[in-house]
């Protein structure tokens, strides 16, 4: 008769198979379909882990175990679903900032904190703001409430030292939010290195599969995971029960499609290296990148993400890139397992160059991949151009 005890899960490969998963039960599915419920059937006082939709659900529920394994191994945390990951980032600021705090938040950071910025400022909260290279968010922190770190950063890829940025900011009062997304749960784990909160766009590469939007935020400490749930709850930020199903079959690949993609990323970024029209590349597994120092001491596994950025010398040159790519797709977002690309200038958000580039590296074959970059680069040259 089998054990129902499960061994030690030490290896990531062996955690993200069965992260959050019940023990096999004969004859049933080794991961339990989505719960659609709105109500449960209460009987006399309204008691037990289901009572509303709103509040709770056993398809989330499954899916935050499963990312709290995987943010803080062996450790009591509580993590909050999201239908998107600015619904998480929204919910940690909401639920800790209020009128007469201040914040600091990367000036280099996701496109769509600026609106963060707008709604804060709104409330009377003050925004400081600060470069993440450097650790220049050290100057800002006097009196804040929170510190928000994205590192790496989007679309920028600058890497800060997050335990020392935590540590100065626990000092001196502040709380400490990183932005994992980029990173994956497999390629950093911020609360480890002493950030109160872990929050992440499950969008990208934690599903990996551009098939749905999701977003979350680990805590260490309890009360504080209970004001992001409240905050979840009071504001009907949930996510649906499929999102939450999908999310959970898609991290059983995890290990293996970061590990793929951060390889062919890296390979993508020494061939770049060599290419004359391609200037200010920034990859953090690069040993000459700016980054490379902080990233390798924080960053697990030589996990360095699926992006690549650089800069062709103009808006037409990228452009003429982009249309030749006919292994990459032309699409926003980042971490799926087909390659991406996209001229970051297009919308106008990032302070960035008319020719940079965001490229989102994927699982294919990594020689296929890179032949077909270096071909897109060789056809997009301004006297191979059509007329």
């Amino acid at each position: 008769m089998r054990s129902s005890r499960r061994p030690p899960m030490t290896g990531d490969g062996t955690r993200v198979v069965r992260a959050g998963l019940p023990e096999p039960v004969a004859h049933e599915p080794s991961m339990p379909g989505p719960v659609f419920a709105a109500h449960y059937h209460l009987p006399g006082e309204p008691v037990g882990p289901y009572t509303y939709g709103r509040y709770d659900n056993p398809t989330w529920g499954g899916l935050e175990r499963a990312i709290g394994e995987l943010e803080a191994p062996g450790e009591a945390v509580g993590t909050v679903g999201f239908p998107s990951g600015m619904g998480a980032v929204s919910a940690v600021l909401l639920s800790q900032v209020h009128s007469g705090d201040a914040v600091v938040l990367p000036d280099d950071g996701y496109q769509a904190l600026p609106l963060v910025r707008e709604q804060l400022e709104a409330y009377g909260v003050e925004v400081r703001t600060a470069p993440t290279a450097g650790d220049a968010q050290l100057d800002r922190l006097d009196g804040a409430k929170l510190l928000w770190i994205e590192s790496p950063s989007n679309p920028g890829l600058e890497v800060c030292d997050i335990r020392r940025l935590a540590d100065a900011a626990h000092e001196a009062g502040a709380l400490v939010a990183v932005d994992n997304t980029l990173a994956t749960p497999l390629g950093q784990r911020p609360l480890e290195l002493g950030a109160d909160f872990s929050v992440a766009s499950g969008t990208k590469a934690l599903t990996g599969h551009g098939d749905v939007l999701l977003g979350y935020v680990t805590c260490r400490d309890p009360e504080l995971a209970a004001g992001v749930r409240r905050w979840r709850s009071t504001a009907g930020a949930i996510l649906g029960p499929m999102e939450a199903w999908l999310a959970h079959r898609s991290l059983a690949t995890l290990q293996l499609r970061v590990d793929r993609q951060a390889a062919n990323a890296l390979a993508l970024a020494e061939a770049l290296r060599h290419r004359p029209e391609v200037t200010g590349l920034r990859h953090p597994g690069l040993p000459d990148d700016p980054s490379h120092a902080v990233a390798a001491r924080q960053m697990r596994g030589g996990r360095f993400g699926c992006v690549v950025s650089f800069t062709l010398p103009d808006r037409k040159r990228a452009e003429r890139f982009l249309a030749a790519l006919r292994l990459v797709d032309g699409a926003t977002s980042f971490g799926g397992v087909r390659s991406t690309a996209e001229r970051r200038g297009r919308w106008g958000g990032d302070d960035v160059p008319e020719g940079f580039i965001r490229f989102s590296v994927g699982i294919e074959d990594q020689e296929d991949l890179v032949a077909d970059v270096e071909r897109a680069l060789d056809e997009s040259a301004e006297d191979r151009a059509p007329r």
